[in-house]
């Protein structure tokens, strides 16, 4: 699998499909994953993270083949913790972030957790916003959490397995599925 990316011109939004990400797909992963993040994490994180299926989902989101974002998630203990996030600059703001919270919430569900929580950048009010989508609250500041120094917002979403967050994630599930046809 080469690492090539396709433009966002050549590529119609019905062509996003969101599937388990595997080895295969590391390469095209760390250079989404070292254009996105200052200190990125290793070929060997996400090996290990790849090896723990029993309490980690990753997945893909491809466009014509190719990796075009990622995002993973830790179930414990009846809590979900949204690991990463990340769409390749030529893809951002085509809902690709939004299809895969969507299918990392499913799998946070589906792994018996009942809340959810993720770190997120200060600066990073885009992502901020999303998330606040999936019903995430902020809880807090990680102070000097990232690697640069830069500030981490704690957020939470609570009661992810309530009827009303059913309804809310089956309206982000139709938003993304009206935007791009059925995957």
């Amino acid at each position: 699998m080469t690492t090539d990316v396709p433009t966002v011109n050549a590529v119609a939004p019905h062509d996003v499909h969101i599937v388990p990400l595997t080895a295969e797909h590391l390469d095209a992963v760390l250079a989404i994953e070292r254009a996105a993040a200052p200190h990125p994490w290793t070929r060997g994180i996400f090996e290990d993270e790849l090896a723990h299926q029993e309490t980690r989902s990753y997945f893909a989101a491809m466009v014509a083949g190719q990796v075009v974002g990622f995002g993973g998630v830790l179930v414990q203990v009846g809590e979900a913790h949204i690991t990463n996030v990340a769409v390749h600059e030529s893809f951002r703001r085509n809902g690709i972030a939004r299809a895969l919270m969507v299918r990392l919430m499913a799998a946070a569900i589906s792994g018996s957790a009942t809340a959810a929580t993720l770190e997120v950048r200060t600066s990073n009010v885009g992502a901020q916003r999303m998330y606040h989508r999936f019903g995430f609250v902020p809880a807090g500041v990680r102070p000097r959490y990232y690697p640069d120094g830069e500030d981490a917002v704690i957020m939470w979403a609570d009661d992810i397995t309530s009827s009303l967050y059913a309804e809310r994630l089956a309206a982000l599930t139709e938003r993304t599925h009206h935007s791009w046809g059925n995957q």
